[in-house]
């Protein structure tokens, strides 16, 4: 996300503090879609969290939200999110298990393999044109990102 937020001119600690908290209720709501993140949303906002932040946690899952995406931030995290579900599960299938080994070419091969990482949902991730970004070149910004932080990853 702050990756993102730098490529877009927008606040990386605010799109940062998004990506690092969207997921903070999934256990507490023990992975129930229905919910997910509109506890994370009441969550934060007793704690004080910025309004945009909560919003786009709130909004990225729209299942739960009962609304639809309109704002870049929205857009940005549930692409952002997926993607990083794709990128990984690519990572996964090389001998090393390295995001070293993933290429651009690799991940862009494996979102149109639709039995590949079933579950992810490759519509948020085209969210990414919603942001003025090909797939190519958003895959790009999150797979330099994720290898920049590869040992937090264990990949």
């Amino acid at each position: 996300m702050r990756a993102l937020a730098r490529r877009l001119g927008r606040d990386e600690e605010k799109w940062g503090l998004a990506g690092l908290l969207h997921d903070i209720d999934i256990e507490d709501v023990n992975g129930d879609l229905t919910v997910h993140g509109l506890e994370a949303a009441r969550m934060l906002t007793e704690r004080g969290v910025d309004p945009d932040v909560v919003d786009a946690i709130r909004m990225h899952n729209e299942m739960a939200a009962g609304a639809t995406r309109r704002l870049e931030l929205h857009h940005a995290l549930a692409a952002g999110e997926t993607i990083t579900g794709l990128i990984t599960a690519t990572a996964l299938v090389y001998p090393d298990r390295k995001l070293a080994s993933v290429k651009i070419k690799s991940v862009t091969k494996r979102m149109k393999e639709k039995a590949f990482a079933a579950s992810v949902r490759r519509e948020n991730i085209l969210e990414c044109e919603k942001l003025g970004f090909s797939l190519d070149v958003f895959s790009g910004i999150a797979l330099e990102a994720m290898q920049s932080i590869h040992d937090e990853l264990g990949l």
